[in-house]
């Protein structure tokens, strides 16, 4: 049975040979301490360009998504200029996801 990194957004979500599994969902949890940040042109379509820039590892651009479950739903087409989202610190990921 294959295992993903911690940092993935399957590593919680069963797999076989054959397929995988229905997903499990990761939720970021809410902190007092998220940044509230404004989605620029830069970053358009792009989040895993703001996922680079922020925790070194554009394969964190999901946890945008999980953090903003009622803003950002269609992945990356909603993620446009002028949204606001929230993000969490990279030591909230890590010791959420266990990294």
């Amino acid at each position: 049975m294959a295992t993903y990194n911690a940092t993935s957004p399957y590593a919680t979500t069963g797999y076989s040979q054959f397929f995988l599994d229905t997903m499990v969902n990761r939720p970021i949890p809410k902190q007092s301490d998220d940044l509230l940040f404004v989605i620029n042109q830069t970053y358009q379509y792009r989040p895993d360009l703001l996922a680079f820039d922020l925790y070194q590892n554009s394969g964190l651009w999901w946890v945008f998504y999980q953090r903003n479950p009622n803003t950002l739903t269609k992945p990356p087409l909603d993620f446009v200029m002028n949204t606001n989202i929230y993000i969490p610190k990279l030591s909230t990921l890590r010791s959420v996801l266990g990294f």
